[in-house]
């Protein structure tokens, strides 16, 4: 009976070389633009920071699933499973965003009178 469930291995070799490619132009497109820093994008102002910046953290965000959902097994998990993992994580690394990017910018506008920013 043993004999009966018996599954052949998939390679998944295919895979982890897409994903790996999908990664990597996400990081190549991030550093293109942090290296650019494209005055369209960094000079205009959403939502209280640079475009430039929104899109650093949806790109990451986006790494970061792919990361999750491929890699750590998470795409053969039930539904509830991952959306309790995805969800809750995606809502910290925004939370966490927001809280870094409010206080950043008020760092940089108490601290701008006291010190020359030279990059």
């Amino acid at each position: 009976m043993a004999h009966d469930q018996e599954h052949e291995h998939e390679s998944h070799v295919g895979l982890i070389w897409k994903v790996f490619g999908a990664l990597s132009l996400i990081t190549i497109v991030e550093v293109i633009l942090g290296i650019l820093k494209p005055k369209g994008l960094h000079l205009t102002i959403f939502l209280g920071t640079s475009l430039l910046n929104w899109i650093f953290l949806i790109l990451t965000l986006v790494k970061a699933y792919g990361i999750a959902w491929y890699f750590m097994h998470l795409k053969q998990e039930k539904s509830g499973f991952r959306r309790a993992i995805v969800w809750t994580t995606v809502f910290l690394i925004c939370y966490l965003a927001t809280l870094l990017l409010i206080e950043g910018g008020y760092i940089g506008d108490v601290m701008s009178n006291y010190t020359k920013w030279s990059y």
